[in-house]
């Protein structure tokens, strides 16, 4: 333990600065207002999320303190210290935290008047005895030993007895390890196992295994109310039964409904105990754990006492069958009464009455001889040899001892009730099943950590010791059992051999009764334990609000008491006591357990693999291996025990993971899912880093360039509606934006923007990611978004941007050259590029084209996109009932015939459905029109050009508009607040006329005849005519085939090499897509993305 030594420091003067304290993690600030609840404030926010990750802990005792100072030593931390606290009031913050208190010490101090008027909570002083071990015994052992273990001896032997216990118990150890670990990595507030698994993998996990730990805590009360309604039924009052069998084989369905209304009226009995106080529950779980402790020591004490004088219990066997000895007084056919020898009782159940000679008897009753043998021959007896091995029986078997002699004949149906018989059909499997929830219960110290002086201590010793002293009990209890109690008695379930005795209760000192009155306290206990346990996991749950529907068992009385989650749990326990069999109830809770247990060990091992930061748990003898031999034992156990109820409890905890998924639980606990999703995209992105995909896996992955306005809006929606159809939520969807200006003023815009663009994501069902860039220009914030956008192999492939509509309106050039540089940047780049022409009629999601045509013009060869776009847009209901054309141009000196079987036959092999047609383009003389066209645009941009303004001059009116603050900035995609010397238009700027500028607008004025003259001599270039000329064709021959298509898909041409023809580049494309509805402008990556080959 390291020494501190703390020396003051002196210091006269005081800085007068604002007070730390009550620094929220959220604001920062002190806001002056008291915290009501101070457990409330460090642990939740409201919204069930648990603010474990905070490190600023309000102190409301503090927060009206204002007239702290800082230290002047601190003086270089001025700024830090106003948003952070001080590491001495952290830490004094830290060491007063206490946990919310779980179980018995929240709600008995929440229900007493003296503790509500306590001002300062008790702090939690329980150690690893009380507050871990003592309740892990308590809740391992219950009913199952007392009323199930020596008959699972009987029918399994003692090998394979031993083999379920270490099972059973193995698993159990190995989940109390992984336990330890979690509940060892840091303060575990409340909630338990439910808590744990939450937190370590996620709310989907958690929810799930969270209702199926529910689910079994609630199956576990309704398993020991029929325990204890049993051992008072069969044991204590059986003259209380309601329902009485009116024939033998009656008697299993009268039992049943002796048990369906008794355990009905315990359960309304026991939930209104827990309703009324909790406290009282928690008084008395003293007594019930003595009663079992109580019962276990007689069970040792007398086997030990059998070595010398063995208990008195005959059994009277007829051959070697076993009769049920309460049914007459003397073990033997006849007794003698006065020298007289008469028909005993047992004679007169197998004979019809008469004389002894003449007498009508069954078969077996006159060929076997009635002999009667010790029940419990004792530990030094050697019975051992002949209960080491099974004997499992079917229903209705009969129990017969091997060594005794018997003449096998059939006797009448009417005397089986006479017989001690197996009540059901057993198996290894089932008794695995029923043998499991024995071993349960080692979550009770976990559940008690808030109450716990040293919970990261006391719970893995705690835990550990009792399922050792558990597995040491049962162990030795199958082997003391084995050794003093003879096979049929083992084998008789109810004791009906032994005059309904409990056979536990048999072998017990100094009397039956002790086993009998013991284990019905304790089983009740055990049944008051689950019934209060289970509505606060359920309300845990519902507190969390991460299932909706289960959100008004969140509330309940005033103290905290879960009424709502209360009365649910008694419903569901009601199931379980229609069912009314112990046998068949137990492998049902046992499948939640073991998904429970299987769900933590599963938490252990993937935080360990992980090797997240935070994982540092206290309890180091922990190792992933053993927690997946942990996890693979659950997972055997569910499908030996019970195959089918394993997969109905899997489908159930599917169907709540798949529910919460879908509700969208907005959660971040920091669990291990999150940490594994990152370790697999890691390996993912680091495999894919490999090299380029194989044409056969080459699909689209969009970067989308989106337009907003000066309100941050998205301008063109429809951009991502088309997106999401193209993509069907396949594939790699980058939703990109610039907000131009400072990155250090502009980042609430960025968030704002980037807010805007998720909701609308959100609407257009685009699964993707966004990214904004701030930029002092738009056309440099679209370049770093085409070069930095994804993360190793997956990165962008293809661009989709929109139209620059207006362009021919506006007299500032900067909207298409944006647009221009960004084709020119995609070709740089070796990337698709798709521009949506017209997107504002481009289908909603919500539509549905019944008919129609997608027409693919494919004029030069681009990879195959134009081939593979239709395709995927096909594959979406918005689109799926269009038929696909495809249309090819033919030059004179091809042969169109052949083109188009050749097209036909590769669209075959691509395995793509289309119509092939092959447009034949003959060559004409360049008409007036096209030369008119021509003429128009170069007139246009040289009248533009001699508008503009000097250089110098520009400098000037810019410096004057920065000076005046006259100048608005719009912050759209393709406009730039620094232009270019030549492009800032006069109209744009507000004049301050001067001399100088006087005279030089009168030379302009001057020479605007002359500048007139140039533009009407001027002769288009020849370039610009063919170009233009190419352009009306093809428009002709689109138009002509394909006005009335749903969309056109055709290639896009290049920009030139010269950026002098920037202008006439846009006129160009205006001109091929005139008089087209819906036009998709297609440019290939420099790749093929298409194959013929599978």
């Amino acid at each position: 333990m390291p020494h501190f030594t703390v020396v003051p420091v002196k210091d006269q003067a005081q800085s007068n600065y604002d007070s730390l304290e009550g620094i929220n993690w959220v604001d920062y600030r002190d806001t002056g207002q008291d915290c009501p609840d101070h457990q409330d404030s460090v642990s939740s926010d409201g919204h069930g999320n648990h603010k474990e990750d905070s490190p600023f802990l309000n102190n409301a005792d503090a927060a009206n303190k204002k007239n702290d100072f800082y230290d002047r030593n601190l003086a270089l931390f001025e700024e830090e210290l106003d948003i952070r606290p001080k590491v001495s009031s952290l830490l004094s913050r830290l060491v007063s935290y206490t946990n919310i208190t779980q179980g018995a010490k929240e709600h008995e101090e929440a229900e007493s008047a003296e503790a509500s008027r306590r001002k300062t909570p008790k702090s939690p002083n329980m150690g690893t005895l009380m507050g871990v071990y003592l309740p892990c015994l308590q809740n391992i052992f219950g009913v199952i030993l007392f009323l199930r273990l020596t008959w699972i001896v009987g029918m399994a032997g003692i090998m394979q007895s031993l083999l379920i216990v270490l099972m059973c118990c193995s698993c159990t150890m190995l989940t109390a390890i992984s336990m330890s670990a979690i509940a060892t990595n840091g303060v575990v507030p409340a909630g338990g196992a439910y808590f744990m698994i939450s937190r370590s993998l996620g709310p989907e996990f958690g929810g799930a295994v969270g209702l199926c730990f529910y689910l079994g805590t609630t199956f576990a009360s309704a398993m020991y109310i029929l325990g204890a309604i049993e051992i008072f039924l069969k044991y204590l009052v059986p003259q209380a039964a309601i329902f009485h069998a009116t024939d033998t084989l009656g008697s299993d369905s009268a039992m049943l409904n002796n048990m369906r209304v008794y355990g009905s009226i315990c359960l309304s009995l026991m939930a209104v105990v827990v309703f009324v106080g909790v406290k009282y529950v928690n008084k008395l779980a003293s007594l019930f754990l003595a009663c079992v402790i109580i019962s276990i020591v007689s069970i040792y004490a007398g086997a030990f006492k059998s070595m010398t004088h063995p208990p008195e219990f005959p059994i009277c066997m007829l051959g070697n069958r076993t009769l049920v000895r309460d049914r007459f007084d003397v073990c033997a056919k006849t007794v003698i009464k006065g020298n007289i020898t008469v028909p005993s009782q047992l004679w007169e159940r197998f004979c019809l009455p008469g004389n002894m000679s003449g007498a009508q008897c069954d078969d077996y009753f006159i060929q076997n001889n009635v002999t009667e043998i010790q029940g419990i021959p004792g530990l030094g007896s050697g019975i051992l040899r002949e209960n080491m091995w099974g004997n499992y029986q079917q229903k209705g078997e009969i129990l017969e001892k091997a060594g005794l002699q018997s003449v096998d004949v059939h006797g009448a149906m009417e005397n089986f009730g006479m017989y001690v018989s197996a009540d059901i059909a057993t198996s290894f499997t089932l008794l695995v099943g029923i043998f499991f929830p024995s071993a349960t219960g080692i979550m009770a110290g976990s559940n008690r950590s808030g109450d716990l002086r040293d919970a990261q201590k006391s719970i893995p010793v705690g835990t550990i010791l009792a399922i050792t002293t558990t597995s040491l009990v049962y162990f030795s209890s199958v082997v003391l059992f084995g050794s003093c109690i003879e096979g049929v008695v083992l084998r008789d379930k109810f004791g009906d051999a032994v005059r309904k005795n409990l056979v536990v209760g048999t072998l017990s000192w100094p009397s039956p009764w002790v086993i009998v009155i013991g284990s019905f306290f304790s089983t009740v206990g055990a049944g008051l334990q689950s019934l209060t346990g289970a509505p606060r996991l359920l309300q845990a749950i519902a507190k969390d609000n991460i299932i909706p529907f289960l959100r008004v068992f969140g509330h309940g009385k005033t103290n905290g008491e879960p009424t709502w989650a209360l009365l649910l749990t008694g419903l569901i326990a009601e199931l379980g006591i229609l069912i009314a069999s112990l046998d068949m109830v137990a492998p049902i809770l046992s499948m939640f357990f073991l998904m429970c247990y299987l769900f933590v060990n599963l938490a252990c091992a993937v935080q360990t693999l992980l090797r997240t930061p935070n994982w540092r748990p206290r309890f180091k003898y922990y190792h992933w291996a053993l927690s997946f031999l942990g996890m693979s034992m659950c997972l055997a156990l569910m499908f030996i025990s019970s195959w089918y109820y394993a997969i109905v409890a899997m489908v159930i905890a599917g169907m709540i993971y798949k529910y919460i998924e879908y509700q969208g639980a907005e959660k971040e606990w920091g669990d291990g899912i999150r940490g594994l999703s990152l370790s697999a995209a890691r390996y993912a992105l680091l495999r894919l880093e490999v090299g380029p995909p194989h044409t056969k896996n080459w699909r689209p992955q969009l970067l989308v360039l989106l337009k907003l306005d000066e309100d941050l809006h998205v301008k063109y929606p429809r951009l991502l509606t088309f997106a999401s159809q193209l993509k069907a939520g396949k594939g790699l969807t980058i939703v990109g934006s610039v907000v131009q200006g400072n990155f250090l003023e502009s980042y609430g815009e960025m968030q704002a923007a980037e807010q805007t663009i998720k909701n609308m994501m959100e609407i257009e069902r685009v699964k993707g990611f966004c990214q904004i860039v701030v930029a002092s220009k738009v056309r440099e914030g679209i370049v770093h978004l085409i070069q930095s956008c994804g993360l190793g192999g997956m990165k962008h492939n293809t661009v989709m941007m929109g139209w620059p509509y207006g362009w021919r309106q506006s007299e500032d050039p900067r909207a298409w050259k944006t647009f221009i540089n960004t084709v020119r940047c995609t070709t740089a780049g070796h990337l698709a590029l798709m521009v949506p022409k017209n997107v504002s009629f481009y289908p909603s999601n919500h539509e549905r084209f019944t008919d129609g045509n997608i027409d693919v013009w494919w004029i030069v060869h681009d990879g195959g996109m134009l081939m593979l776009l239709p395709f995927l847009l096909k594959l979406h209901k918005v689109w799926r009932k269009c038929k696909m054309r495809i249309f090819t141009v033919a030059q004179m000196d091809d042969n169109s015939i052949q083109m188009k079987k050749d097209l036909a036959t590769f669209l075959y092999q691509l395995r793509i459905e289309a119509e092939v047609e092959v447009v034949e383009m003959h060559d004409s003389d360049i008409s007036a029109y096209t030369y008119e066209r021509t003429l128009m645009m170069e007139q246009r941009s040289q009248m533009l050009r001699q508008m503009r303004l000097s250089g110098a001059e520009r400098q000037r009116e810019a410096q004057l508009v920065k000076d005046r603050h006259s100048l608005v900035r719009m912050g759209s995609l393709y406009s730039d607040e620094e232009e270019e010397v030549v492009e800032a238009p006069p109209e744009k700027v507000q004049m301050t006329w001067t001399r100088e500028k006087c005279e030089a607008e009168r030379r302009n004025r001057n020479n605007a005849p002359e500048n007139f003259r140039e533009l009407m001599s001027l002769k288009p270039d020849q370039s610009n005519v063919r170009r233009m000329h190419t352009a009306v064709k093809l428009n002709e021959v689109i138009v002509n085939r394909s006005h009335d298509a749903r969309l056109v898909l055709l290639n896009m041409p290049g920009p030139p090499r010269n950026t002098d023809g920037d202008e006439n580049y846009m006129e160009f494309l205006e001109v091929l897509t005139e008089g087209l509805e819906r036009v998709l402008l297609v440019r290939g990556g420099g790749r093929e993305v298409i194959t013929i080959y599978s």
